[in-house]
């Protein structure tokens, strides 16, 4: 197929996918590499919005356990999907892709404030659209942004960019025989606790019919073959 199967996405990438191999902060040759993929897509005709996390520097929920309250912690974690979503604004934007940066926490001398209307605007005008900041809120994921996200800019799809080739019954890193599905339903992710993403993000997506589409993000060329309906990765829906 040449033509996109998807007009608008919104992609999901981990703090961690920008490390590359280093074990802390952001590779600039991976940031580079992720842009030149979306930078692809977005020629194709597709509209993209980004949520990235911040796990490369910062886990809310491992920080509390550390002894930093919860809710500052979370605060720490959003704080560090802004600098993730500001390193790849300037790969984007290297490559001639125009971008804007929206954050659900007010910082109006470096991004947006995230305002739907405005954020479907960019993305009509052919600007990749990066939501920064997780939901602005305490106690919700960025899993949950994604799907926040997506669902408040009519994403056709979400795609989660993760290290594994999709879906798995185990961890196949962990279980060598692990079966991946190329197809399941959101209630089977949730009663048998695959983290594919948390169980409200999964909520949402199955309340609102909002299909997910996991993907080794690591196989150069991924992003562009499920964007044009290969069966590539895993397909939750129901």
């Amino acid at each position: 197929m040449s033509e996109p199967v998807f007009r608008r996405i919104l992609l999901k990438l981990s703090g961690e996918a920008l490390m590359g191999s280093q074990g802390f902060g952001v590779d600039p040759t991976t940031a580079a590499r992720i842009a030149e993929e979306v930078e692809e897509v977005r020629k194709l005709g597709v509209e993209v919005g980004i949520v990235v996390g911040g796990g490369n520097f910062i886990r809310g929920v491992a920080a509390s356990e550390s002894g930093i309250d919860r809710v500052v912690a979370d605060q720490m974690g959003m704080l560090a999907t802004v600098i993730n979503g500001l390193a790849l604004q300037d790969a984007l934007e290297k490559r001639g892709c125009h971008t804007r940066v929206t954050t659900a926490i007010e910082i109006r001398e470096i991004a947006e404030p995230f305002i739907r209307r405005r954020a479907i605007r960019h993305l009509e005008k052919g600007r990749v659209v990066i939501f920064a900041a997780g939901t602005g809120s305490p106690y919700f994921s960025t899993d949950t942004a994604a799907a926040l996200r997506a669902i408040e800019i009519k994403a056709d799809v979400i795609l989660k960019a993760t290290k594994v080739d999709g879906v798995y019954d185990a961890d196949p890193q962990k279980v060598t025989d692990a079966k991946m599905f190329s197809r399941i339903n959101y209630l089977d992710v949730l009663s048998r606790g695959l983290k594919v993403m948390d169980t409200t993000a999964i909520s949402m997506c199955m309340d609102n019919g909002l299909p997910i589409i996991v993907f080794n993000l690591n196989v150069p060329g991924n992003l562009k073959r499920v964007i044009l309906g290969e069966k590539v990765g895993s397909l939750v829906a129901r």
